[in-house]
């Protein structure tokens, strides 16, 4: 999204409504919620991702092996300064879901081909921070187990904006390097992702690596409910998943810059970006 300059100064106009205004050196981003009207600095910003990191004891879900950073080596060449070569040229593998903090779209479930690089229309959003801490379900459910922990329709408040953010507790920074495989997570409830809808959240962002229980027998009913498939499907809705944050940042409205790298898949590495918001 590529702001418009007014003839009348600094000011810049996005499409959303956003207008950022530099003061001082200070680039502060006004934007209307609810009626009332809010003001962040996007010269601080606070990323909410969890980096791809090579080698063993790094985050990881699904039972994926460890992300690989290596140079190429081929015809004598080594794409490594450290080994002789004259560049760094370095071969990655990694899986999306399994490693680090990713988006996903509706492409996820779908047997169409649906891309997440073409979900996102624009990058500024407005989010809720909301804190909660997954209970113990007694009761088997439609979508759950008795014994596992989980996260219900009451956990989630009312007149909701376009973005949630969930951070569940107990919050360690053990969740930037924890392996989730064979763990049984938290997840939602059904009536929580119908909840979401109903509120007309558009973009999910949670601590954990799924929103469904990790075993389910393919189900994924939570997912569905989220993006209405297949009967009312909601092609630009989008979670994110494996996302940090930090204790530091406290529960309340923000404004959120989702980026995400340009693969055409149906999920991408992505970097959440959140801004404080003051009322004014």
């Amino acid at each position: 999204m590529i702001p418009e300059r007014s003839p009348h100064g600094g000011l810049f106009f996005f499409a959303n409504g956003l207008v950022a205004l530099p003061i001082f050196g200070r680039m502060i981003a006004q934007f209307e919620y609810n009626g009332r009207t809010y003001r962040c600095n996007l010269r601080e910003p606070i990323d909410i991702s969890i980096p791809l990191v090579a080698g063993p004891g790094r985050l990881s879900a699904w039972y994926v092996p460890p992300i690989a950073i290596e140079p190429v080596r081929a015809n004598g060449f080594v794409g490594s300064v450290a080994e002789g070569g004259s560049v760094n040229f370095r071969d990655i593998r990694f899986n999306p879901h399994g490693h680090g903090t990713h988006t996903e779209c509706v492409g996820h479930i779908a047997p169409e081909v649906y891309s997440v690089n073409d979900i996102l229309d624009r990058s500024f959003l407005i989010a809720q921070v909301v804190s909660v801490e997954p209970s113990l379900l007694v009761e088997p459910t439609d979508n759950g187990l008795a014994g596992d922990r989980v996260i219900r329709a009451s956990d989630i408040p009312d007149q909701l904006p376009e973005a949630l953010v969930l951070r569940t507790q107990p919050n360690t920074p053990s969740k930037t390097t924890r392996s989730y495989s064979d763990s049984n997570p938290p997840y939602l409830l059904t009536e929580a992702a119908a909840k979401l809808v109903s509120q007309g959240v558009e973009h999910l962002l949670i601590d954990l690596p799924s929103v469904d229980r990790e075993v389910d027998g393919g189900a994924l009913s939570a997912h569905h409910l989220f993006w209405g498939w297949p009967a009312h499907p909601r092609k630009r809705a989008t979670i994110t998943e494996l996302i940090y944050v930090d204790d530091s940042i406290e529960d309340g409205l923000y404004l959120l810059n989702l980026q995400t790298a340009p693969f055409e898949n149906d999920a991408t590495p992505s970097r959440p970006v959140l801004y404080r918001a003051a009322q004014l």
